[in-house]
Order: structure tokens, then C-alpha cells, then sequence
């Protein structure tokens, strides 16, 4: 007899479910992530039916009625209420008199235990270490990033409903609110990971979620290496600029690694610093123990009580910090940022969105003239040129893979031009392999950073191999 059959015999013919379900299949028939082809059209036609449903249901309703406000106590620690919540619905499932395989009861009390406690069909991905990010689409759509490459998922919501009260339940934890007078939030879980989520009428096809989640255990430069995102070289080189306080811009397009490259760099920040962090929503992993994390806040339901990423740099700069290190410039704030990199608060890092080190300097004389300031182009450039002093840009290259294709010196004014110089650069020249993965790597263009004069002075020694190696097409741009 069929789990169907069975269901609907044990509650007396009444079926648990509709004919015309459009669940997902109960995760735990077969991979704990059962993901398809990859290709989007192999889940085409009718959805796969979810036997469970019915009884998830009752037995989800049921266990909210037996743990009450246990839920929400924070005397008990996450393992604990877990605990709590398998046991109470063991003895819920004895109660509904449903036969059930072992296989089958235990993907019923995970199903039911992510949707009370966790974050339901969302739960397994956030588990799996190998996967990068989550993009939810719609109710019924569920993709996810593995190895840089996009698959398309079986996890479901039961409906619209479900979903909106899984990102209720994210942005509550972090003093959020999402409704349809404010319809877009950004947030975070609790290990850092970033969470982004718009309701209709925004989203049109329903509520959508994107969640870039970050590794528990923070990457260091050594995992960067072996990854082939950077060399030993410039790993070495990056190290001696933090440590000479230079102010450095870290660039990128969307998920290229800027946050996580931004966490190895602070971590050769000496212990001793002063570090005041800004963000928008709090995933920056520093190791330091002396550091001050702030983070910006919207307004609440009347439209007041915002606190910008702008207020908070400048409030930053009467905390007496050694380091500023602001998550990400994408608006006024840059400038309040480069008026404190030219005012003695050497040694801040930040990220910007650029496809280049030179889009990188024009997007921030764009981010500068957002400030509202009736500034001169060549007064801004001097900005920049004057406070920024190093660029290390990151790409996202064909294979999947992310690497650090610029590094880049910043040496001043010619004329109305910003002056750039490679240090190092990536060399495309080795072409792929057979498995469309680039043999590449970044490599010295051979010329010497002006700075370096400035390591001397502060007794910073780096080896001269890092230069070395035969000098590429790679001038002043």
C-alpha cells in the first residue's frame, strides 16, 4: 500500500492532501539536497505531491499549541528547544494513529521542526557548507550557488503565506519590519549571513529572498591562496599595506568576494587598533578584540528614527579610532570617508561596486556628487587621489571561480586624470583546461609601488621576489 493509501485509510478515507497538490517531494526521499539538472527546464510540468502535507500541517499546528510560549525561551538554547520540539511531536504523531515508515517519520519530524524552529524549506541549504547562497523566486522557485554555479532546487513553501512568515521571522530577529508600507529590508541570520527580501507589490511573482550566507569559521588568507583568488605574493604585499596603514579600496561586482577579502585583509590590522566598523547589516568577522561594530537603521512606521551609514561615519570620527573600515560606500558617505582618509585616519578599508580599478575611482566621484556637495570634478578626483592608495579588485571570471585580477596604485594627479599603476594584474595567457577552468593567475607587472618607500621608513620588510618575474603590458592607465 501506497503512503498515500495509507494516509487517507487511516483517516478514514478523507484524503490529506488534494489531487492537485503542487508541493515539493518531502526532502529526505533521497540527497538531503536533491537538486535537478541545473537546468531549470527539468523541473518543468507538474509538480511533484507532497503525501506529508496534511499531516505536517496538523502536526505543526498541534506542536504550537503544546510548546506555547517555551518557543520564544531564552533560558533554553537551541539544541535544548530542539530537543523539546522532537519529543513533543513524537508523541503528536502517535496521536494522529498515521502508519508511518521510520524513514518516513523522521523526514516528517525535521520537515515540521525546521518550519516551527527554523527556517522551513530554507533550513537545509542554510546547513550545507558547500552551498553560497539562496535565491528564492517565488513560493514554488528555489535556486542556490554551488561551485559558482546556479541549480535549481525541489525546496518549496506550501504557499505565499508560508514564505512571508519565514522573512517575518528573519527580520524580526534583528529589529526589522517588512510589510507592504515598507516592502524591501536588508538583514542578517545570526551567523552573519546576509539576508535581502521584497514582498509584493515590489515583487510581482511573489515574495523573494536572497540570502549570501558566510562561513561559520571565517576564511583566512591561506584559504584565499589555496582557492587561487590571490598568490603568496600578493598576500604578502597586502599584508605590509595594511600594516602601513595605506587606505584601501577593495572593488567588485555583485559576488565576487568583496566582503569576504575585506574580513582577511582587517585580519592583518595589528591587535593593539582601535577598529570602528559601519555597516548596513552587520557581517564583517573580525578577530580583533578591541573593536566597535555599528550599524546603520531605517526608519520606523512613521518615517523617523533612520540612521544613516553617512551619521555614523562621521560619529565614528569622535571615537578615536585607529581604523575606520566601512562594509560598503554606495552613497554620500564616501565623501565624509575620503574627508577622513585625507584627515589623519590612515588605514581605513572599504568596498565599492565597480567593474575596474579605474570604474573604481569614477564611481566614487559618482558616490562623492551623491552627498548633495556643489564640488568641482577635478576638487573630487583630488579627493580621491589624495585619500585613496591602493584599489584591489576582484572578478568573477567564466569557470565559476573568483579571483583578484588588479591590484592597483593609486599615484595622484596628471592633468584632470586620476593616475592608476598595476602592481599586479591577471594573466588570461594560460588559457583553460578541459574542464573550462582558467589556468591563470595574477602575476607582478614587475614595476615598484611608490609606497613601498613608505615601508622602508616604517621598518616594514617585504621580500623582493614579490616584484619579480617578467614585467607585463601593464603602464599608468
Amino acid at each position: 500500500m501506497s503512503l498515500t493509501e495509507r494516509l487517507e485509510a487511516a483517516r478514514g478515507g478523507t484524503p490529506a492532501f488534494g489531487a492537485s497538490s503542487t508541493q515539493a517531494p518531502v526532502s529526505g526521499q533521497h540527497d538531503p539536497v536533491a537538486f535537478a539538472s541545473g537546468n531549470p527546464s527539468a523541473t518543468a510540468g507538474a509538480a511533484p505531491v507532497d503525501a506529508l502535507a496534511g499531516l505536517k500541517q496538523r502536526a505543526g499546528k498541534a506542536l504550537f499549541e503544546r510548546l506555547g510560549g517555551r518557543l520564544t525561551d531564552s533560558s533554553l538554547t537551541d539544541e535544548e528547544l530542539r530537543k523539546l520540539a522532537r519529543d513533543e511531536l513524537s508523541l503528536v504523531i502517535d496521536e494522529e494513529q498515521v502508519p508511518l515508515s521510520p524513514e518516513e517519520r523522521r523526514r516528517l519530524i525535521r520537515d515540521v521542526g525546521d518550519d516551527v524552529l527554523g527556517y522551513g524549506p530554507l533550513q537545509r541549504f542554510l546547513e550545507d557548507p558547500s552551498i553560497t547562497e539562496i535565491m528564492v523566486n517565488r513560493p514554488d522557485q528555489v535556486y542556490v550557488e554551488r561551485d559558482g554555479r546556479l541549480l535549481l532546487t525541489d525546496g518549496r513553501f506550501s504557499s505565499e503565506e508560508h514564505l512571508r512568515k519565514v522573512i517575518e521571522r528573519i527580520v524580526a530577529k534583528v529589529g526589522r519590519r517588512i510589510d507592504e508600507s515598507s516592502p524591501l529590508v536588508d538583514a542578517r541570520l545570526e551567523d552573519g549571513s546576509r539576508v535581502n527580501a521584497i514582498i509584493p507589490p515590489l515583487a510581482v511573482n511573489g515574495s523573494s529572498l536572497t540570502i549570501r550566507k558566510f562561513s561559520k569559521i571565517p576564511l583566512t588568507v591561506q584559504n584565499l591562496i589555496d582557492f587561487g583568488t590571490l598568490t603568496p605574493e600578493m598576500a604578502e604585499l597586502l599584508d605590509a599595506c595594511v600594516r602601513a596603514k595605506l587606505n584601501i579600496i577593495v572593488s567588485g561586482g555583485t559576488g565576487t568576494g568583496k566582503t569576504t577579502l575585506l574580513n582577511v585583509l582587517s585580519s592583518f590590522i595589528p591587535a593593539d587598533d582601535r577598529i570602528v566598523t559601519i555597516e548596513d547589516a552587520v557581517e564583517l568577522q573580525l578577530q580583533q578584540s578591541h573593536v566597535v561594530r555599528l550599524e546603520s537603521r531605517p526608519a520606523n512606521i512613521e518615517g523617523k528614527g533612520a540612521v544613516t551609514i553617512r551619521e555614523l561615519v562621521r560619529n565614528s570620527l569622535r571615537m578615536r579610532p585607529d581604523r575606520i573600515v566601512v562594509g560598503e560606500v554606495r552613497g554620500g558617505e564616501s565623501l565624509d570617508m575620503l574627508q577622513a582618509m585625507n584627515t589623519g585616519h590612515d588605514g581605513s578599508i572599504s568596498t565599492v561596486h565597480a567593474n575596474s580599478p579605474r570604474d573604481a575611482v569614477a564611481r566614487l566621484e559618482t558616490l562623492v556628487l551623491m552627498a548633495g556637495m556643489d564640488l568641482p570634478l577635478r576638487a573630487i578626483r583630488e579627493q580621491v587621489s589624495s585619500a585613496v592608495n591602493l584599489i584591489v579588485h576582484l572578478s568573477r571570471l567564466r569557470d565559476g571561480t573568483r579571483r583578484v585580477t588588479h591590484i592597483t596604485e593609486v599615484q595622484g594627479m596628471e592633468g584632470e586624470i586620476v593616475t592608476l599603476q598595476d602592481a599586479f594584474v591577471f594573466d588570461y595567457a594560460a588559457g583553460v583546461d578541459v574542464n573550462g577552468k582558467f589556468l591563470g593567475k595574477p602575476v607582478p607587472t614587475g614595476i615598484r609601488p611608490r609606497f613601498i618607500d613608505h615601508f622602508a621608513d616604517l621598518g616594514i620588510v617585504i621580500s623582493p621576489a614579490v616584484f619579480g618575474g617578467r614585467p607585463l603590458t601593464a603602464g599608468r592607465r
